[in-house]
């Protein structure tokens, strides 16, 4: 059974979070995608504390186009050193999982 994972990131404007979904998705690394904010942020940047806006990009992907997607990220986010993370799935629908294994088959 494929695995899957949820990929979240954020950015500082809607628009950037937007771009970065469409994307990952019309390049089938990710199957679907939702931009969610703004959202209150508290952190550590460069050893000093901070705090913001910012918009949240959830994608759902499989295991296997995960670096694929990583790499998508990283290279078209406006920050140099965005947060990537991936969560797995652990259960889901068959046919959700079906979809999303589907769409993201190159």
């Amino acid at each position: 059974m494929t695995e899957f994972v949820q990929v979240s990131t954020a950015t500082a404007a809607r628009q950037e979070a937007v771009d970065l979904a469409k994307g990952a998705v019309k390049g089938n690394l990710a199957a679907g995608s939702q931009v969610i904010g703004p959202v209150a942020s508290v952190f550590w940047h460069l050893g000093e504390f901070g705090e913001g806006e910012e918009w949240r990009l959830l994608l759902t992907t499989t295991s296997e186009r995960y670096p694929e997607l990583e790499k998508y990220l990283l290279e078209n986010h406006p920050w140099d050193n965005p947060e990537v993370i991936a969560t797995p799935i652990v259960s889901g629908a068959a046919r959700c999982l079906r979809w999303i294994e589907e769409s993201v088959t190159p």
